[in-house]
């Protein structure tokens, strides 16, 4: 399976260089990241919203090795916060934070990474707007919900992201949808042992499914991030099932990928929110990206030997 390869391959110095320089590299990025700096991701954000979908945004970046990086993130997202007031965004974007660009892998990391992003959801809060913290490798995830359960004492609507491959997911979602937080559901994008996490795809479509049900069943606020058709299509047969009304879910896709899908859905009703990344460090997200979906990589493959 080319999946694990390539995520092994995130963490390599050497296939960080390949790729930056490689000729089709910027064409396949430019797929999935939305561009270097706010100001380039504004038009898309405004875009998005004129066709009646909400966006999510990533400042990407977690290779972060100082406190000082660690607070050029938090900088980094109080500027975006600060352009999505003058705009007038605020009801329709929120933000994606991961906590390893707030200094969580550093000494005194959790400490560290949660004095960082309280005045991201402070900033957000103020302008009508939310968090949500970005689930990353399994040894993260104890620290990330403590974080998150410390910044709901103030800010309640701070969401969280659970991964459908880790053992531990159903009872995570058993303990959050009855806490009324908002919990988007991903499948999993990093590599993880077998000893915590499914491998085969198959059993990892199958606790998605069990997730979502606890999930529409509890009191929180499901966020349902996939592009898989059958998924979405089980979503909303469980949001039925449940009794939900259109406005108390929502689905998440990728900025790039099933762009008519986006539009679809937002047509029919549905709170669509598209998960926009940008920035300039971008390749640990990129290469995950293309280890979810065989797909991608023929496309950065083709671009490579066309040479754009």
């Amino acid at each position: 399976m080319l999946g694990p390869v390539i995520l092994a391959a995130s963490r390599s110095d050497q296939m960080r260089r390949f790729v930056s320089v490689a000729p089709g590299t910027k064409q396949v990025v430019d797929r999935f990241i939305a561009g270097e700096t706010v100001e380039h991701v504004v038009p898309i954000v405004l875009d998005a919203t004129d066709k009646g979908l909400e966006v999510t945004l990533d400042v990407v970046g977690e290779d972060i090795t100082t406190r000082e990086q660690a607070c050029a993130a938090r900088d980094a997202y109080l500027d975006l916060i600060a352009h999505l007031k003058d705009l007038g965004l605020g009801t329709k974007a929120e933000m994606s934070v991961k906590l390893s660009m707030f200094g969580q892998a550093l000494e005194d990391g959790h400490e560290l990474a949660l004095a960082n992003v309280r005045p991201v959801v402070e900033a957000a809060a103020a302008i009508g707007t939310t968090v949500t913290l970005d689930a990353e490798d399994h040894t993260t995830l104890d620290s990330m919900f403590a974080i998150h359960e410390e910044l709901r004492k103030d800010f309640p609507q701070t969401g969280c992201v659970i991964q459908a491959y880790l053992f531990r997911t159903e009872a995570d979602a058993r303990r959050l949808a009855a806490s009324g937080s908002r919990v988007r559901i991903v499948k999993g994008a990093y590599k993880e042992p077998a000893s915590v996490a499914h491998q085969d795809k198959g059993e990892i479509d199958k606790a998605y499914v069990r997730i979502m049900k606890i999930l529409m069943e509890g009191d929180g606020y499901p966020m349902i991030g996939s592009h898989d058709p059958r998924l979405i299509a089980i979503a909303q047969e469980l949001a039925r099932r449940a009794g939900r009304k259109l406005d108390e879910y929502e689905f998440q896709m990728l900025y790039g990928i099933r762009s008519d899908e986006h539009v679809r859905l937002a047509a029919e009703g549905h709170r669509m929110r598209v998960y926009t990344a940008y920035g300039t460090d971008w390749y640990g997200y990129f290469m995950r990206r293309l280890a979810e979906k065989p797909a991608n990589l023929l496309f950065f493959g083709r671009s490579i030997i066309t040479k754009n």
